[in-house]
């Protein structure tokens, strides 16, 4: 395979994988982008990257459920990160078989594609919601894993399969499993772009679920460089292996809710909506990284506090166009 081979990345019009786009071009790469075929022939956020970046992309329309779209994108290609998924928590109790055939058969496809083509490197996306709420903290690789909504279980689903085809095929697959990442382009899906997506628009009741589950929020720049770190990293440190990134720090929603109030100097009145808490069984009270895997075998740390990380995101949905993107009036499912 030549030196100048491209990288692949699915779901590369998202939130994290436009970000890792842009990290993977800054780092030198020309990058091949899946995005998901749609009749508007849209490109999701890779529409926002400058020119400059976007001259080093190669988009394609395919879509992940198709074997043969994977198969062409990964062709002649050095690595592939495969973070393509639904991942709304919310919608995955109505559509549960939609998430089956994206991220179970999705990463299947990918797997196969990898295993036949001879690819050196396939970098796979979990999720710490696998790990449901925190049985001991902070959660090591070693933790049970506990599915408690039908995006969890898919996850997990393809988690597993990415093991088994290490473990029987031998193929060079390396899992990074990230924690609650957040940062501009985030979908409104999310609690902090709705909070701050909320305030921006003038809003100062705000509508949210449940206030007391805690969260260890990585800044998307921070969960970007654990994607290079896994990816680039010697064979013998990460292939076959499974690594969280987080920042091992927890808060709390309704503290996060006080502190982007405080960030955007806004008096906040928090009111809960049943609509948008999840079933009893289903809400992930707790969730805190360790990420001393990672850490081991690459170097990787954030370099993030969560105060930064909140103003870049603020100044993001403070500007006018990228709010006019939103529907910050609505329950974003």
């Amino acid at each position: 395979m030549p030196a100048t081979a491209p990288v692949a990345v699915t779901g590369a019009e998202g939130f994290i994988g436009s970000h890792l786009v842009e990290a993977l071009v800054a780092a030198g790469h020309q990058v091949r982008a899946m995005v998901q075929y749609n009749s508007f022939s849209s490109y999701g956020w890779l529409e926002s990257l400058s020119e400059e970046v976007m001259s080093h992309v190669d988009v394609v329309l395919g879509d992940v459920r198709d074997p043969g779209s994977v198969q062409g994108l990964v062709t002649g290609t050095e690595a592939v990160y495969h973070l393509a998924a639904l991942i709304a928590i919310p919608y995955s109790y109505r559509a549960p078989h939609s998430y089956v055939e994206t991220n179970v058969t999705g990463t299947l496809n990918v797997l196969e594609a990898v295993r036949h083509l001879g690819i050196p490197r396939l970098v796979h996306t979990s999720t710490s919601e696998t790990y449901g709420t925190a049985q001991t903290v902070p959660i090591s690789e070693d933790h049970p894993i506990n599915t408690q909504s039908p995006y969890a279980a898919s996850k997990a689903g393809g988690d597993r399969l990415a093991d088994s085809y290490h473990a029987s095929f031998g193929v060079p697959v390396v899992t990074l499993r990230p924690f609650n990442t957040f940062g501009p382009r985030q979908s409104m899906r999310a609690v902090i772009p709705t909070v701050i997506g909320q305030v921006a628009a003038g809003e100062r009741v705000i509508t949210l679920g449940d206030l007391r589950p805690t969260r260890d929020f990585s800044y998307v720049a921070d969960t970007v460089a654990a994607f290079l770190a896994v990816g680039t990293a010697p064979a013998d440190a990460v292939v076959g292996r499974t690594f969280n990134s987080g920042t091992g720090e927890e808060i709390s929603i309704g503290d996060l809710v006080s502190l982007i109030g405080k960030l955007m100097d806004a008096d906040l009145d928090v009111r809960s909506d049943q609509e948008r808490v999840r079933p009893a069984g289903s809400e992930v009270m707790r969730l805190v990284c360790d990420s001393s895997r990672l850490r081991a075998a690459t170097g990787w740390a954030p370099a993030h506090t969560l105060e930064t990380g909140l103003a870049h995101t603020v100044d993001f949905f403070r500007d006018p166009n990228n709010l006019a993107r939103y529907k910050a009036g609505i329950y974003n499912v």
